[in-house]
């Protein structure tokens, strides 16, 4: 039997521009969480998964169907939740949730009633059922949004974005509500730029740069791979005689993150700044962390995809 999502040098072209470049997947019974920054093309690839987008070239099939031959097959055994919240605020929960039901075809009432009923119960929306979703939580609202995707046992679940918006406890619920269903059995799909969930909650990652695959793996596995890294808080920038032996990760107000080359240690570093003539303010060693993984690796990618700017990440981390 085929993986839930497979693809083999997927690729989409809007005319001379190139939004995923060759993009291999092999997904199964997992949260895979694809990370990148804005641009990077991580909606072009669910788009494409998903049948709303053709494919340039390459290949993709979804519980194995075929993405460009059979769309309606893999329409059927997915479900995919966007961004940003579509429940009907003038209806209740139930009634959100049951028009999903009669859209994705449950013709029969005593079915249809049973599912809507199951699915409420499963994200928890039981209680709040008949109330008018206008009164929902950013939380809730979420919850209903899985709820009715739910509804007709899709075998891969999409999710873009599932906790933007929401506060410490509302994220934390969505999570809890994400691994149950990764525990029986769905496959899922998730675009996020909250590194700390995905280091947390995704089996595996994958990071993608104006279209191409820089790395995937499990975000232990990936952490594992780097070395310390290092912040310094100083009244200067990075001395002169570091530049070419530090990988800067990133630069907030006047503290400087970086990589070391393995050859340098603590002490060269403070030699360095006091031979500068740098005042440091402060000084940590720290193991790395997948937001640090993926600084590293969206600031290196490939050679032929050109600078990224390191501030349009800052600023989009900030915003959310």
């Amino acid at each position: 039997m085929s993986n839930s999502i497979e693809a083999n040098g997927l690729t989409k072209r809007y005319g001379d521009k190139l939004a995923v470049n060759s993009l291999d997947l092999d997904i199964d019974g997992e949260i895979y969480g694809l990370l990148g920054p804005n641009g990077s093309g991580k909606t072009t690839t669910v788009n494409l998964l998903t049948t709303m987008l053709s494919i340039t070239a390459g290949s993709a099939s979804v519980c194995g169907y075929d993405v460009r031959t059979q769309p309606k097959k893999v329409r059927e055994c997915i479900s995919y939740i966007p961004q940003y919240i579509a429940a009907d605020i003038k209806l209740t929960g139930r009634e959100n949730v049951t028009l999903f039901a009669e859209l994705y075809g449950i013709r029969d009432a005593s079915e249809r009633k049973r599912k809507v009923d199951e699915c409420l119960e499963i994200m928890g929306l039981s209680d709040r059922a008949d109330d008018i979703t206008k009164s929902y939580s950013g939380g809730m609202n979420r919850r209903l949004e899985i709820a009715q995707a739910l509804v007709h046992d899709p075998r891969v679940l999409f999710l873009d974005e599932p906790t933007v918006g929401l506060d410490v406890s509302g994220r934390r619920s969505i999570w809890e509500h994400i691994l149950k269903l990764k525990r029986s059995g769905m496959t899922i799909f998730v675009t996020t730029h909250q590194m700390e969930e995905a280091e947390h909650y995704c089996n595996r990652v994958g990071i993608i740069r104006v279209g191409n695959k820089i790395e995937e793996g499990r975000p232990s596995e990936l952490v594992d791979r780097m070395n310390d890294v290092v912040s310094i808080g100083s009244n200067g920038d990075l001395p002169s005689s570091l530049k070419d032996r530090v990988t800067v990760l990133k630069v907030e107000d006047r503290e400087i993150t970086f990589l070391p080359d393995e050859s340098l240690s603590p002490e060269d570093i403070s030699r360095a700044y006091t031979s500068a003539g740098i005042e440091v303010f402060s000084k940590s060693v720290r193991r790395p962390t997948l937001e640090d993984v993926f600084l590293l690796s969206i600031n290196s990618g490939t050679e032929d995809i050109g600078e990224w700017d390191r501030n349009q990440f800052r600023n989009m981390m900030r915003r959310r």
